[in-house]
Parts: C-alpha cells; structure tokens; sequence
C-alpha cells in the first residue's frame, strides 16, 4: 500500500433500517467508537446495528473516493458497489460486529 496502511470502507446497519458508510484502518476500534456514541453524528443519532459489509482498498484516497461514491447511491445499490470496488472481507469477518 502507498501509505502503509490497508483501509476499509464498511456499511453499518442502524437503528431504523438507515446505512452509514465509513473508511477506517482498524475496523474493530472504528467499530466500538461507534457502538459508544463517538464514532459519527450519524451513528449517534442512529444507532449501530451490525456492520452488514466491508471491503479492503490499495489506500486512503480510494477508499475515501469510494465511501463518496456510495453515498451518493440508492440504498439498494451501496453493497454491490462495495464489495465490487475491492477486496470484500468474508462474513465471518464481519459478523462479530453487531450490538
């Protein structure tokens, strides 16, 4: 990676049915930053459910590029978009992720 880091771009579901993209590097800290209120305004307002999708990009600029992308898209289409701009991280390692 250019950056030396390997950035994450995830879907949370919150509370309402609502979809909150992010970028990270450490998904679980990411993750319990916002489970305890500090992650977003977002997620504050709405709180996390599960992070429903996550996908690994070459560096920062990508995945902020690609978490832009997704929100300006239609709910239906922001997981395929995710997971077909990377390298999609497997179910197993994403379902440890819920309230």
């Amino acid at each position: 990676m250019a950056d030396g880091h390997s950035w994450i771009v995830y879907l949370i579901l919150c509370r309402g049915g609502r979809l909150y993209c992010g970028v990270t590097t450490d998904l679980a800290s990411r993750w319990a930053a916002h489970v305890a209120g500090r992650g977003a305004r977002f997620t504050r307002a709405f709180p996390p459910v599960a992070i429903v999708a996550a996908t690994r990009v070459a560096g920062r600029g990508d995945a902020l590029s690609l978490e832009a992308r997704i929100k300006r898209q239609r709910r239906e289409r922001k997981r395929s978009t995710l997971h077909a701009s990377g390298t999609p991280l497997d179910d197993a390692a994403i379902t440890t992720f819920t309230v």
